[in-house]
């Protein structure tokens, strides 16, 4: 189905044709692409996919809808061999508000059953369907960049530190919200933003206080990666990272995501011995003699036509 909707909303604007804003423009979608009704889903590259959260007049906020069509959404990406890189951005005045309260309510404050077994056995198995929607972009093995702009709250910070790469605008803001509405954050951030921030303390301190996080402390403490000046800057760096990343070989590319996981996760004896068995196999594709050709040729690889994977 998500070949379908690519097909019908692929951005035929090139690099080489139009200018990167002319693009940017392009990308920015009048709605969700069939069959989703939060995403917004093209190509502004045969290579690249952008996925744009779409609920704009309800400031991107995550209703039942959502958590359902991200985990369909990235399954067919992962499947997708035309689909080398994954950028992930929010339409409107900001990225995303966060968990839609007032429609979530019913799943987390009435869960079904007749007793306490009953109920919390429901419960655990509607907090790990959720738990699915941000898990399954961290499984995908195209890399997925996040580009930030505005108010980044709550299931916002648990979608961006499953992803690869985040840049935001200067304006971005981040908050662990849920210690503020009587809860543990419990589908991703207490458990990945130890991992992508160096400093526990830091991370105990923006869960436990709810405190907002501006874009010049996400930078220094390893939110992010880079800060741009507004949103315009913001998708068209994240557009060129994006290509960057698409033009290399999607062999070399996806296997380093699969083993940067890997060894997030492992100690270095394991990771390396993992390594070792991913590349006796990965290491005999034509794509490194295509590579080291075009190296000895100084040229780019921007000039290389990798096969599909």
């Amino acid at each position: 189905m998500l070949s379908l909707a690519l097909k019908s909303a692929f951005c035929k604007n090139t690099w080489s044709q139009f200018s990167r804003q002319v693009l940017i423009r392009a990308m920015s979608s009048s709605g969700p692409t069939s069959p989703y009704t939060t995403l917004s889903i093209c190509r502004p590259t045969p290579s690249i996919t952008h996925v744009e959260l779409h609920r704009p007049e309800k400031r991107n906020a995550m209703n039942k809808a959502f958590w359902r069509e991200m985990v369909q959404c990235f399954n067919e990406i992962s499947d997708d061999s035309d689909c080398r890189v994954v950028l992930v951005s929010g339409a409107g005045k900001i990225f995303t508000a966060g968990i839609d309260l007032m429609d979530m309510a019913s799943d987390v404050l009435q869960p079904d059953g007749d007793d306490t077994a009953r109920i919390s056995w429901n419960l655990r198995r509607t907090i790990t369907k959720y738990q699915e929607t941000f898990s399954v972009i961290e499984r995908c093995p195209k890399p997925v960049l996040v580009a930030v702009h505005g108010a980044c709250v709550g299931g916002g910070v648990d979608l961006i530190t499953a992803c690869d790469i985040r840049l935001c605008t200067q304006d971005a803001w981040f908050q662990v919200k849920e210690v503020d509405v009587g809860l543990a954050a419990d589908v991703g951030t207490l458990q990945r933003l130890p991992k992508v921030i160096g400093s526990r303390s830091l991370v105990n301190e923006l869960a436990l206080t709810a405190r907002k996080m501006y874009a010049d402390e996400a930078k220094s403490s390893g939110l992010v990666s880079r800060v741009f000046p507004d949103k315009d800057a913001l998708m068209a760096g994240a557009l060129e990272m994006a290509e960057e990343i698409s033009a290399r070989s999607p062999v070399a590319v996806q296997g380093t995501k699969i083993n940067l996981i890997y060894s997030r996760d492992h100690s270095v004896a394991e990771g390396l011995d993992y390594m070792a068995l991913w590349n006796m196999s990965m290491l005999q594709t034509n794509d490194v003699m295509k590579s080291a050709q075009a190296s000895m040729e100084k040229k780019s690889p921007k000039t290389i036509e990798f096969s599909k994977l």
